[in-house]
């Protein structure tokens, strides 16, 4: 069984509350993107469980993956019989794009299918937040309003069809627990699905994401990124998630190469990509 695990970006990311726990409360709308890593799983020729990992280096055993977290945990719950699996790395780590999160989703998905478990959308989820608070998302992976500390999902009626997504991910990395020690929660003067409600080319200047103020001063090479890719005639651009990727959206006549071409030109060594929507 071979699966493509996608990306995803976020459209505005309130902090709202830090709660008792050490965690936070947000508020966001998670949208699938098409840079796609590869996923292969098939029944072991060894009698024993393996994680191969290709292309992008990974810094961590396979053991600790979160494919193999994925496979574990479903393990200990339904008996399954012993796997190979196969991960080819193209989506970048430390992106905010969800990367991770997704190979142990689709993983979730893959072996719900390949053993026939019959495991709902649901059932699969609430496994999947066990693994991390981005991996429910994409078990459905569809347009979601994610809050609470990001796995209360409800579906969102936003569209991105036919607009162009450029996504550059600068040679910088952002810890996820650095990026909320630095925040300020508060509650926001408009909501999200308010602003969405609207065309994209309104949402700049509404449409936040609360980790940029204080990310941008200590990265400035991500600002720059930012505002780049608005200078190339973005409707709307954004960090995503808590970074350091930042993507932009453009409209229906934008040409996804020649937005890679230039981005390319802009900030050599980033990974870069472009495709319409």
């Amino acid at each position: 069984m071979i699966l493509f695990p996608n990306a995803k970006i976020n459209l505005g990311l309130d902090i709202l509350s830090r709660r008792p726990d050490g965690y936070h409360d947000i508020s966001t709308v998670m949208v699938p993107v098409p840079w796609q890593d590869v996923l292969e799983i098939v029944p072991s020729r060894t009698g024993q469980t393996a994680l191969t990992v290709t292309g992008r280096r990974v810094d961590c055993p396979p053991e600790k993956n979160l494919v193999m977290k994925a496979y574990r945990l479903l393990e200990q719950e339904h008996n399954l019989p012993p796997v190979e699996i196969f991960l080819r790395k193209i989506i970048p780590d430390g992106a905010g794009l969800g990367g991770g999160s997704a190979d142990a989703a689709f993983a979730i998905r893959g072996l719900n299918s390949l053993f026939s478990l019959g495991l709902s959308d649901d059932d699969m989820a609430s496994a999947a937040a066990r693994l991390g608070a981005d991996c429910p998302f994409f078990i459905y992976n569809r347009p979601m309003l994610c809050t609470g500390t990001g796995t209360t999902l409800a579906p969102a009626s936003v569209s991105l069809e036919g607009l162009t997504v450029l996504i550059v991910k600068p040679p910088v990395g952002v810890p996820t627990a650095q990026a909320y020690s630095r925040v300020t929660p508060a509650e926001p003067a408009e909501s999200i699905t308010d602003i969405l409600a609207d065309a994209p080319a309104a949402w700049q200047g509404r449409l936040k994401n609360d980790f940029e103020p204080s990310i941008f001063p200590f990265h400035p090479m991500i600002a720059q990124v930012k505002k780049g890719i608005a200078a190339m005639g973005a409707l709307y651009a954004s960090l995503s998630g808590s970074g350091s990727a930042v993507f932009g959206l453009f409209g229906d006549a934008a040409d996804a190469d020649k937005l890679a071409e230039e981005a390319r030109g802009r900030c050599g060594g980033c990974d870069i990509f472009a495709s319409r929507l």
